[in-house]
């Protein structure tokens, strides 16, 4: 039950360093907490910049192509909007590594052009060894996804549009 507890005051405390981070604007903060021996905590927090958005945008982008009137309006978009200030925009509840697959070489759970139902799960963040799924909080059709499979995420951080 400890363990239990440890575990969701560390959650709260990775959330507060993330806000933190946000809120003064640092690019990255990295904390050690001892427990005992053998037992530590070690957080680092670290903030993506714009040029790390963009660049993943063509790769994006890039996979539909098929669609005529698709291809044009995306790289449109990401140029003059912020994709977090998109109304469709699913975000971040927390800081951690993101898997768009329940598990190594599987399907990914989805894919652009994809219908989701409100619930189903779109991916999966881990944070300090739990695999949160994250589900889908609309229904509705993938539009881009904005993060890569293994990639870190911060707090806030856009996962995909919803439309």
């Amino acid at each position: 039950m400890s363990n239990k507890t440890s575990h969701d005051s560390d959650v709260s405390f990775i959330q507060a360093l993330a806000e933190l981070l946000r809120q003064n604007d640092l690019t990255e903060l990295q904390v050690k907490r001892d427990y005992g021996e053998n037992d530590s905590l070690n957080v680092r927090v670290s903030r993506q910049t714009q040029t790390l958005v963009q660049a993943s945008a063509p790769a994006v982008a890039a996979m539909p192509a098929a669609p005529a009137a698709a291809a044009p309006a995306a790289p449109a978009a990401s140029a003059n909007t912020d994709p977090a200030s998109h109304p469709g925009a699913v975000t971040s509840p927390m800081v951690g590594t993101v898997y768009m697959a329940p598990e190594p070489n599987a399907a990914p759970f989805v894919a652009i052009g994809q219908n989701v139902r409100e619930g189903d799960t779109i991916l999966i963040i881990e944070a300090m060894k739990t695999m949160n799924h994250i589900p889908a909080p609309r229904a509705g059709t993938i539009r881009r996804i904005l993060v890569e499979d293994g990639g870190a995420v911060e707090f806030g951080a856009p996962l995909v549009i919803i439309e």
